[in-house]
């Protein structure tokens, strides 16, 4: 019983540096939305790495009240975009891009664009959370 203890406190703190749980599909989100950026001349944001634990934790419950952007400010936020109740055969990583391409495809005024393209924001989280009927929700978190 010790040893399984140890084993899952030893995995416990090495995914304790680790941002969300869906890493790659948070890697493609921030990539995706830094690609969208240097369309229109804009800087890329930093991937922000420490609230995207908190991020899934907005998706997951955003997804259980069936409200998007329900616990919007939970992590600290500036502003938020969400993709609710997408479907993908692919999870998360399936969303990104287009759920990113059909808010960027807003232009300016739309709100989820002027978030991306803000030159005020310096990093993004992005957080996912798959239901258990296999429906992905994902927010942007900007600061």
């Amino acid at each position: 019983m010790g040893d399984r203890i140890a084993a899952w406190l030893a995995v416990a703190l090495l995914l304790a540096g680790c941002g969300g749980s869906h890493d790659a599909a948070s890697d493609s989100c921030v990539q995706h939305i830094n690609s969208l950026r240097a369309q229109v001349g804009l800087g890329p944001l930093s991937r922000w790495n420490d609230a995207e634990s908190c991020a899934d934790s907005e998706a997951e419950s955003d997804s259980q009240t069936g409200q998007a952007h329900g616990a919007f400010g939970r992590c600290k936020e500036s502003a938020q975009n969400e993709c609710p109740h997408w479907s993908s055969t692919s999870g998360p990583s399936g969303v990104v891009p287009g759920c990113l391409d059909m808010m960027w495809g807003e232009g300016p005024g739309g709100g989820h664009y002027d978030n991306m393209a803000s030159p005020g924001y310096a990093m993004v989280a992005c957080g996912f959370h798959v239901t258990s009927g296999g429906a992905v929700w994902a927010v942007q978190d900007f600061r």
